[in-house]
C-alpha cells in the first residue's frame, strides 16, 4: 500500500500527524475532532493514526472511522481520495454498501483493497464488484478471491468464470482447468436482481450438507455383501440435490463445500468434477482415507491422491492405494516398500487386488527376507 501523502493536507491536518504533535491533539483528532479542517483531510488524519504510533490512539482513530458522522462521510467520499485512506474505510465499512459503491469506484483504489473486499464480500458486495470487468482482467487475482468467496452468487461466480475463459485469462483457483473445460460447454445465464435457480440450489444444498453433516469416519457410500458400493439412506436428500446442478454448478460446490459433498462429487461420473472434488484446498486426510479405499472412483482421482505428498504421508492411504484395483500400476507398485510384512502379506494372498500387485508384494517380502 503507497504510504499517505501529506502534501496538500491544510495546517491542522500536518500538524495533526507531525510526530511532534502534542499527545492531547492526537487523542482529540482520533476522535475526529480538528476544528478547521475538510472531511478529506480529516478522514486522511484519522487514517494516518491508526498507523503505528500509541496503540490506544490507533484504536481510538479506528473505532472514529467507522462511526464518522453522515455529513463528514459524505464530504470525505466526494473528493479524490489517496489508496490508504480508501482502504482503511473500506475496512471499517464493509457492510455499509452505500459508502462502498463510492469506494470502490475511485480511480485510486487499490487491488489490494478490491481484494480484501472480495475475500470478505456479502451477496450484494460480490455483486458490486463484479461490475468492473475491465478491472477485474486487469487484476484477476480479484476474481479469484470472489469465485472462492462463498457468499457470492453461483451465477456470478460462473459469469467471472466464463469472463476470464473467454478473455483467455488463467485464474490461481484449484481445478481451474477442469471448470474452464466445463464452461466452455454451457450457457451462462444473465445475472438477474433476484437470486437465480442456480443460486438458491447452491444454497439450499450447502445447508442440506450441513445438516447432514458426516463425522470424519463416516462415507456417504456402504458396502454390501457383494462389494458394491451403495448411497446411504441420510444422503439422497442431498444427493438428488447436486444432480441438479450443472457440472461448473458442481465444481464450485467441491471447492468451497463440506467434505460431504466432496465424497458425493468425488464419485460423479463427469470426470472435470471428480477431479476438481479431489483437488479441493479444504480436502482433509480423513477424507483421502476413506476415497482411496473407494473403488467406484476413477483412475484419475486416485492418481491425484497418489501424487499428492501432503496425503500419502498417511500410512492408510498409501494401503489403501496399493490394495485398490483402480490405483494406477505405477503409483500402487510404488508405495509397495513402504507397507509393513504384514499388510504384505495379506496383499499377496488378497484375490481383490490385481495379479500384478500381488506379485510386487511377494517380490517385496523376499527382498525383506534376503536382506535379514
Amino acid at each position: 500500500m503507497e504510504p499517505l501523502e501529506l502534501e496538500g493536507l491544510s495546517g491542522p491536518a500536518l500538524k495533526a500527524l507531525s510526530p511532534g504533535a502534542p499527545a492531547p491533539l492526537k487523542a482529540m483528532a482520533a476522535k475526529g475532532v480538528l476544528p478547521g479542517v475538510r472531511p478529506a483531510d480529516l478522514v486522511t488524519v484519522l487514517c494516518g493514526l491508526t498507523q503505528g504510533g500509541d496503540p490506544a490512539t490507533a484504536e481510538t482513530a479506528r473505532t472514529t472511522l467507522a462511526s464518522l458522522p453522515p455529513p463528514v462521510l459524505s464530504g470525505a467520499l466526494s473528493a479524490s481520495l489517496q489508496p490508504a485512506v480508501i482502504h482503511a474505510l473500506c475496512e471499517t465499512r464493509l457492510k455499509d454498501h452505500q459508502a462502498l459503491e463510492q469506494l470502490v469506484r475511485m480511480p485510486r483504489i487499490a487491488t489490494e483493497t478490491l481484494e480484501l473486499l472480495a475475500q470478505r464480500a456479502d451477496e450484494q458486495l460480490g455483486e458490486l464488484l463484479a461490475v468492473n470487468e475491465e478491472r477485474l482482467l486487469r487484476d484477476p487475482v480479484i476474481i479469484e478471491q470472489l469465485y472462492l468467496n462463498k457468499s457470492v452468487r453461483m451465477s456470478t461466480a460462473d459469469r467471472l468464470l466464463e469472463l476470464a475463459v473467454r478473455s483467455g485469462v488463467t485464474l490461481n483457483i484449484p481445478a481451474f482447468k477442469e471448470a474452464a473445460e466445463a464452461i466452455q460447454s454451457e450457457l451462462v445465464p444473465e445475472p438477474t436482481e433476484e437470486p437465480s435457480f442456480d443460486d438458491l440450489l447452491f444454497r439450499e444444498t450447502g445447508e442440506l450438507a450441513e445438516a447432514i453433516a458426516l463425522g470424519d469416519d463416516e462415507d456417504t457410500h456402504e458396502v454390501d455383501e457383494e462389494g458394491n458400493e451403495l448411497l446411504r439412506d441420510k444422503v439422497l436428500p442431498l444427493y438428488a440435490k447436486i444432480g441438479q446442478m450443472t457440472a461448473t454448478q458442481k465444481i464450485r460446490t467441491a471447492m468451497l463445500g463440506t467434505a460431504t459433498e466432496r465424497l458425493l462429487l468425488v464419485r460423479d461420473p463427469n470426470r472435470l468434477v471428480a477431479a476438481a472434488a479431489v483437488q479441493s484446498p479444504k480436502m482433509r486426510e480423513n477424507e483421502a482415507i476413506q476415497i482411496s479405499a473407494s473403488r467406484s472412483v476413477s483412475e484419475d482421482v486416485l492418481r491425484t491422491i497418489a501424487r499428492n505428498r501432503e496425503f500419502t504421508r498417511s500410512y492408510q492411504v498409501k494401503m489403501n492405494l496399493v490394495a485398490n484395483p483402480r490405483t494406477p500400476l505405477t503409483f500402487a507398485s510404488g508405495l509397495i516398500a513402504h507397507l509393513r510384512d504384514t499388510d504384505l502379506r495379506q496383499i499377496a494372498r488378497s484375490k481383490n487386488v490385481t495379479g500384478a500387485i500381488a506379485r510386487a508384494a511377494k517380490q517385496q517380502m523376499m527382498r525383506k527376507s534376503g536382506n535379514k
